[in-house]
């Protein structure tokens, strides 16, 4: 009674060539926790490296909101 074992979770490049890093060095994060580099929360930044790249696409786009919201884009 030998049960097959599941595939380990792939995961995926830190680097993308479909979906760049926003990242850009400015690595700190606020009172609530985003990046005020790149605007990713801390959740999103730990997420990026297993995310695939629609996961990454949607992160982008909450970092460009935040972004905007902050009157920086």
């Amino acid at each position: 009674m030998s049960s097959a074992a599941k595939p380990a979770k792939p995961l995926y490049s830190n680097v993308s060539p479909a979906v760049p890093s926003p990242c850009i060095s400015t690595c700190r994060l606020d009172e609530h926790k985003v990046c005020i580099g790149c605007f990713r929360h801390v959740e999103d930044i730990r997420q990026w490296r297993a995310a695939d790249d629609e996961q990454r696409r949607q992160i982008c786009r909450e970092a460009l909101a935040r972004r905007q919201l902050a009157g920086l884009a």
